[in-house]
């Protein structure tokens, strides 16, 4: 890359990477042009005269680049404003929330959300710098469109010419602001290298390279904030104009169910303490297993661990999938005995005591009991063993929420009884029922799924258990599994 005017001296043809999959853009360097002795826009210019007056020198394959605030003037998305500033920055919050789709994150006042375009920003967007002070400006309703309106105003002047429209935005992680392309036509902005294999013979698999945004970050060398050049232009990337690339800066959006960081931490944070909430009160919703789900595997082997909580030891044996468990029982197993090792890290002393068994069988859930060994419910010195065990299995259910998976309350059989299938009428009140009433463990149908204990020996003085699996999603039906492991709705 070279300064504005500055020449650079072409690579040997030989010396060059073929084109193909992976290939620099521009291989023979590039020239960052400022656009200069342009207005203050205003909404009805024709932005695209303009530009082609004051630069015509353009020429085929160049690149304009055009700052959003530029297109919000002439497409008239200026937004009268008050002058006083406290009355102009509530003004302008008031925007922020209407043009918000979803709040992402949030530090005291600054907000970082999601506007109508898909794009996540700072306060939606809205700028209120380099405009009038009694206006303030949304970004375009289309920047893609804009964005093509212009490759079609050049190429009516006889310019083959790609445009990118930018703004700024923060980034994760860096400090200091950058431009983005919002918006672009007449060139490729996102370009895939999958497939391409390294000079090392590795093949990429995931590198998408966001070359409209590094076009905009680039521009904005011979841009800047204060210095009034709303336009500069890119040479040496061949654009090829014209409606080929029709993905546009849209395509730069990353789809919402790809992103891994959908929430702030703080957000993140909340959302996850109520969603703990509510997985904790929801009941278990069994569906029928069988070989055709799991592979192949049969059998109906079990294995249970008995091991105290608060205070008295976890189980060690998170991670570990139990001998004759199948891969789905096996995963539900791990991540229970998982969630009852953290227990004595979040259980005060005057939990300590409840002892709980965990075992599972390759067709069934896993069952959690619990007993509080030697203890009376009349003992003048502690807690009732009943709340006791109350307190320390809710606590257990918010811990195997976080890894997606629900528990319903279940009266184990006594001491050596033999026990029963899962039913409803088998259900102990469930604790977050404001009524008290049972649980009803019914699949949507109506029907009462099908879930055999293992057949485990209980330890004296057991008082209340749980059964801990998977959620069924929404869209699965009831006696189908549609793959292994935890699954939220």
């Amino acid at each position: 890359m070279t300064a504005a005017g500055s020449s650079t001296e072409s690579t040997p043809a030989a010396a060059r990477p073929a084109p193909g999959v992976g290939a620099a853009p521009a291989p023979d360097g590039l020239s960052i042009l400022p656009v200069t002795g342009l207005p203050d826009f205003r909404p009805g210019d024709d932005l695209a005269a303009a530009i082609a007056g004051a630069a015509d020198w353009i020429a085929d394959g160049d690149v304009v680049v055009v700052t959003s605030k530029v297109i919000s003037k002439v497409e008239g998305r200026l937004v009268a404003a008050p002058t006083d500033p406290a009355e102009r920055d509530s003004f302008r919050r008031e925007l922020v929330a209407q043009q918000t789709v979803r709040l992402v994150a949030r530090m005291g006042r600054f907000v970082i959300v999601e506007n109508p375009l898909g794009i996540i920003a700072a306060a939606a967007g809205i700028d209120a710098s380099n405009v009038h002070r009694d206006e303030i400006a949304l970004l375009p309703t289309d920047p893609d469109a804009s964005a093509a309106a212009l490759v079609a105003a050049f190429a009516e002047r006889g310019r083959r010419v790609g445009v990118v429209i930018t703004d700024t935005m923060g980034r994760a992680w860096r400090a200091g602001v950058i431009d983005a392309a919002i918006g672009a036509a007449g060139l490729p902005v996102l370009d895939d290298h999958r497939g391409g294999v390294d000079d090392y013979g590795n093949e990429l698999v995931v590198t998408q390279v966001a070359v409209g945004d590094e076009i905009a970050a680039a521009a904005d060398l011979v841009k800047g904030k204060l210095s009034g050049v709303p336009v500069a232009v890119v040479r040496g990337l061949d654009a090829p104009g014209g409606a080929q690339h029709p993905g546009g800066g849209r395509s730069l959006v990353r789809p919402f169910e790809q992103d891994l960081f959908r929430l702030g931490t703080d957000l993140a944070l909340a959302e996850g303490r109520r969603d703990a909430t509510r997985l904790a009160a929801a009941e278990l919703d069994f569906v029928d297993v069988d070989d055709r789900h799991l592979g192949g595997t049969s059998g109906t082997g079990s294995a249970s661990e008995t091991s105290g909580a608060g205070g008295t030891g976890g189980t060690g044996g998170a991670g570990r999938t139990e001998p004759g468990a199948t891969l789905l029982t096996g995963e539900i197993l791990d991540a229970t005995h998982r969630a009852v090792n953290e227990l004595d890290e979040v259980l005060p002393p005057s939990l300590a005591g409840v002892q709980l068994t965990v075992s599972a069988t390759a067709t069934g859930p896993v069952l959690v009991t619990a007993s509080v060994p030697g203890a009376r419910d009349d003992d003048p010195n502690g807690m009732p063993p009943l709340v006791r065990v109350g307190a320390v299995l809710q606590t257990l259910r918010g811990l195997l929420s976080a890894d997606g998976l629900a528990a319903q309350w279940v009266q184990p059989p006594a001491h050596g009884a033999e026990p029963a299938a899962a039913a409803p009428d088998a259900v102990a009140p469930d604790a977050a029922a404001p009524d008290g009433t049972a649980s009803k463990n019914t699949a949507p149908d109506g029907t009462a799924p099908s879930a055999d204990l293992p057949e485990v020996e209980r330890p004296p003085g057991t008082v209340a258990g749980l059964l801990v699996g998977r959620r069924r999603r929404a869209d699965e039906p009831t006696n189908a599994l549609a793959g292994p492991g935890p699954q939220l709705p």
